[in-house]
């Protein structure tokens, strides 16, 4: 681990999100976030003496929030708050998620708009850079006030409390893990228990991580595919940039030039080019409308993309501290734009999906994969064949669309009303990142099944970026043949597509892909 990401006053960009969360990169704060945060924590220690009360500060919180605390209860009733909030349940969340929630968090405490003393900034900063991971669970946060459990779970560790997972992945206590890496558990004064958990940091940590994976996957699909289109002796003609651009969305545009690229030169759509020898006259739509598809999930991808840059810059924290030193309740910790991305995203993920599957059965069935043999079998009735590995994506696309299902239009009222309305955005982005992953198992197995169908198309050799594509498979992945173990070549796909092999191999021809 060599890379370190230095926080300051400004946003943190989603390049530092995948450093820190995904590839270990280490932190610190700098020295203006340093000013920033000491400035920040002079105006809420004024703040705690004022007869006047302020909530967070010298009041309860939530329903709570009428009643005034006393000053040798204060210390109290921050750590309550974040033990009382730390009520998470379920599986554990994974790594990934937990830094890029840290980070976030860390970024609008560098702010200096939150309060806190310069001690807890510093303590969230080392808990990422000694890549100790507290330990979150599933369920406990419905996107408002804030995702309150997720983050009072990391808080807790902050103090000493709850647990964690070392660099190792090793689960082990939070007070052993810190003592171990000269850390020293904070102790919360006014205001701190609410600024570490007022935030939409962990639903925008996993927009920001399926906002990687998805610009990766929808160049997949366009690989995927351009394979398809030529195994089952589609036309390219349709991906023409003239006819594209008869209807001018930027994503059809850049999908259209995709499969343009990945088809050029193809001794298989060469063969069947003359009108004599292909009597076809359209394509069906899963391999006409291609570009339109994927182009609209890339339009979608680009809007979720806008709107998670804005969320970067952003300082969410209730109350808040403004620029003239006022400290102000707000609602900006409701998570409904990052909500409704997830969601939005979570559709487009379906959709491509199931395109995707309707490819993969095209090449299936005897009566419309234009003469290869019935499930791409060896020798059909021995052998199966593909014909399960489309019953494997068809049960993905079908939970898929269960999981299309919008989170967000599904608030349940808490905290005694006063929280009566909420956005359900964590949930949005469990959810996806779960379709995502699904997505990928999807699109691997149409790869894996069009560089079967290219395969018999011998001696016709595929065009030079498809053809690079599938050698790169038969690395790890053997060619047709009698019916073997399966899953293990879906999985050695999914590890291609993940890696990103696949997209280098074909851009080795065709160049960067957009």
């Amino acid at each position: 681990m060599s890379e370190t990401v230095e926080v300051g006053t400004g946003p943190v960009s989603r390049d530092d999100v995948l450093a820190v969360a995904r590839h270990g990169a280490g932190v610190r704060l700098s020295a203006d976030a340093e000013r920033a945060v000491a400035a920040g924590r002079a105006v809420i220690e004024k703040l705690a003496d004022d007869v006047e009360p302020h909530y967070g500060i010298s009041t309860g919180f939530g329903a709570l929030a009428t009643l005034s605390i006393p000053v040798e209860d204060r210390a109290a009733l921050q750590l309550g708050l974040i033990r009382s909030h730390a009520a998470g349940s379920g599986a554990e969340v994974e790594t990934e998620v937990v830094r890029a929630m840290m980070l976030l968090r860390l970024s609008t405490l560098a702010s200096g708009r939150t309060g806190v003393h310069p001690r807890t900034a510093a303590g969230y900063a080392g808990l990422l850079d000694k890549r100790l991971t507290p330990v979150v669970l599933e369920y406990g946060s419905l996107g408002c006030s804030g995702d309150l459990a997720p983050l009072a779970h990391v808080a807790l560790a902050l103090i000493g409390e709850g647990e964690v997972r070392g660099p190792d992945g090793d689960r082990s206590a939070a007070a052993d893990a810190l003592a171990g890496a000269g850390l020293t558990p904070v102790t919360l004064a006014e205001k701190e228990g609410l600024a570490l958990i007022n935030g939409t940091d962990g639903m925008l940590g996993q927009l920001v991580l399926a906002l990687a994976d998805l610009e990766q996957l929808l160049v997949e699909a366009d690989v995927a595919a351009a394979m398809s289109v030529e195994a089952l002796l589609g036309t390219d003609a349709v991906f023409a940039a003239d006819l594209q651009a008869l209807r001018p969305h930027p994503g059809q545009a850049a999908s259209a030039a995709n499969l343009r690229a990945l088809l050029a030169d193809s001794a298989i759509m060469a063969s069947h080019r003359d009108p004599a020898a292909c009597t076809r006259v359209q394509d069906a739509y899963s391999l006409r409308c291609s570009p339109q598809v994927h182009g609209a999930a890339r339009d979608t991808l680009a809007h979720a993309a806008t709107v998670a840059d804005r969320e970067l810059a952003a300082v969410i924290d209730n109350p808040v501290l403004t620029t003239d030193g006022r400290v102000e309740s707000n609602g900006n910790f409701h998570g409904a734009p990052v909500a409704y991305v997830l969601d939005f995203l979570a559709i487009a993920v379906a959709d491509l999906a199931s395109i995707a599957e309707r490819r993969v059965d095209r090449h299936l069935d005897a009566h419309r994969n234009a003469g290869l043999t019935p499930f791409l079998a060896d020798r059909p009735g021995v052998d199966s064949g593909l014909m399960i590995a489309q019953y494997t994506a068809a049960g993905i696309v079908s939970e898929l669309k269960r999981l299309a299902a919008p989170a967000s239009v599904d608030s349940i009222p808490s905290s005694a009303m006063q929280e009566d309305h909420v956005s359900m955005g964590w949930a949005a982005a469990r959810k996806l990142r779960r379709a995502v992953d699904g997505l990928r198992r999807v699109i691997a197995i149409e790869i894996l099944t069009a560089a079967r169908a290219l395969d018999l198309r011998a001696p016709l050799g595929p065009a030079p970026a498809t053809g690079a594509v599938r050698a790169a498979l038969r690395d790890v992945v053997p060619g047709p043949g009698p019916d073997r173990y399966l899953a293990p070549d879906i999985e050695r796909t999914v590890e291609l597509l993940s890696s990103g092999a696949l997209r280098r191999a074909a851009e080795t021809v065709t160049g960067p892909l957009a």
